[in-house]
């Protein structure tokens, strides 16, 4: 019985696996970067009430969020999403 091709195919899969979640959670990361940058260009300080608006903006596609934090008034965005 020859274990060590099994175990190299397992290996590879769990280190792709791993390099897909990286990625992921890399751009993940980089989409909260610029909503988070957008809201301060445009507002100033992120206080409570735009915080607070961030993982709702994070949950749309990015050409969403993006067209959102471009074209809606800092009262649009805030009722938008409470």
């Amino acid at each position: 019985m020859r274990l060590a091709p099994l175990y190299q195919q397992d290996r590879q899969q769990a280190i792709q696996e791993g390099e897909q979640r990286g990625i992921q959670q890399g751009v993940q990361q980089g989409e909260r970067l610029v909503v988070e940058n957008l809201l301060k260009v445009r507002f100033g300080e992120t206080d409570n009430q735009l915080q607070a608006i961030i993982e709702p903006l994070l949950a749309l596609p990015p050409e969403e969020f993006t067209r959102l934090l471009l074209q809606l008034s800092r009262e649009e965005l805030i009722d938008k999403f409470r």
